[in-house]
């Protein structure tokens, strides 16, 4: 009886050990568990996590994605609802600035039975009143050589360059996957046509093509924002063979899956496999790449302002406002005029990246942390 009853206290005090420590990883207290010994159900105390916020907490316990999730917040704010506190507009110029008309004299005469009005004026330069550059309460950043607040057409620059990239990623996305899905799930020639195309994509240099495009939309004298949607055409033809080529090769993984072939059995369409059942199991890894694709696609707007390529001449952008550096004077003495786009591109980019690295992370399910 002695040793029946020591293996028995042996037994409970293993059973209250694994308890206990169960609890502890559930920040559960050693009161909480021995409740649980003693009659309740320590499942009813844990609360079960649904997948999704598994992910989520996964995610927010990174402190780089939370910086990036931040970081993005603010440049978002900024660019958009910014402008609405602004006085001044996008394109608007501080005619308090530069030179002053002054009219000393004017005589009226009569001309071929018309009366006319000549004015003999002087124009004096006011050296206080330096158009570019001027940093003062009125204007944070200073003007630029028109006379437009740079600081109000950097908030305007981030509505063009973060919506640029967006729309570019969300339709080169639905291409990607439409395509990628057929080729993946039906294979054969459908697989060999769609693989040959994007192979062809994958060979066309990008930066040639936008010069040519851009030399194209000048002789052909396109202006305006329809400017601006030839680049984002553009952009979205070039982007759009690496989303197909992923879901292609997640998709040929998973077609061969229990479920799979349990949904085959059961008569589901076509449409519904692909669409229901192996499109969902394929939205973590394209979620990540879009948010890594969105910094590309804002460095490459970036790009083509400074060379003068991207959005239509006087809209403000980001890559655009940094053309400014390509001048020696700006370069050197106005500093403000080309920083402040720079750093924004900066943010924006190391923030889509933090972001991207954090839910590839909260997404894989061999993360532990």
């Amino acid at each position: 009886m002695k040793e029946e009853n020591k293996i028995s206290e042996e037994i409970s005090e293993q059973i209250k050990e694994e308890f206990e420590t169960e609890a502890n990883s559930e920040n559960l207290t050693s009161e909480e568990a021995g409740d649980d010994l003693h009659g309740e159900n320590l499942t009813d105390r844990v609360k079960v996590l649904s997948p999704g916020m598994i992910v989520a907490k996964r995610f927010f316990r990174s402190k780089l994605s939370m910086i990036g999730l931040v970081t993005l917040i603010v440049l978002f704010l900024f660019s958009f609802v910014g402008p609405l506190f602004s006085p001044w507009g996008e394109n608007e110029i501080d005619t308090s600035k530069g030179k002053d008309l002054v009219v000393t004299q004017s005589v009226v005469y009569t001309a071929d039975g018309e009366q006319y009005t000549a004015y003999d004026i002087t124009i004096s330069t006011n050296e206080n009143k330096n158009i570019k550059g001027d940093i003062t309460w009125q204007h944070w950043l200073g003007t630029d050589e028109l006379g437009k607040d740079i600081f109000t057409r950097l908030m305007y620059g981030g509505r063009i360059s973060l919506t640029l990239g967006f729309v570019v990623i969300i339709i080169e996305t639905l291409i990607g996957v439409l395509l990628g899905g057929l080729a993946g799930f039906f294979g054969g020639w459908v697989d060999q046509l769609v693989m040959r195309i994007v192979d062809i994509i994958y060979c066309i240099p990008s930066l040639p093509i936008m010069l040519i495009l851009s030399a194209v939309l000048d002789s052909l004298k396109v202006e305006g924002i329809i400017r601006l949607y030839y680049l984002m055409a553009l952009l979205t033809l070039l982007g759009w063979a690496g989303t197909a080529r992923l879901v292609r090769g997640q998709i040929l993984s998973l077609r061969e899956q229990e479920f799979m072939l349990a949904a085959k059995c059961s008569g589901l369409s076509t449409h519904r496999k692909i669409f229901k059942h192996l499109i969902p199991n394929v939205m973590p890894q394209l979620i990540v790449s879009m948010t890594l694709g969105l910094g590309g696609v804002i460095l490459t707007e970036a790009t083509l302002g400074y060379l003068g390529l991207g959005a239509p001449l006087g809209t403000a952008t980001w890559g655009a406002m940094i053309n400014y550096a390509t001048k020696d004077e700006y370069m050197r003495d106005y500093l403000n005029f080309w920083v402040p786009p720079g750093i924004c591109i900066t943010l924006a980019i190391l923030a889509f990246n933090f972001v991207g690295d954090g839910l590839r992370d909260a997404f894989d399910p061999k993360m532990k942390r």
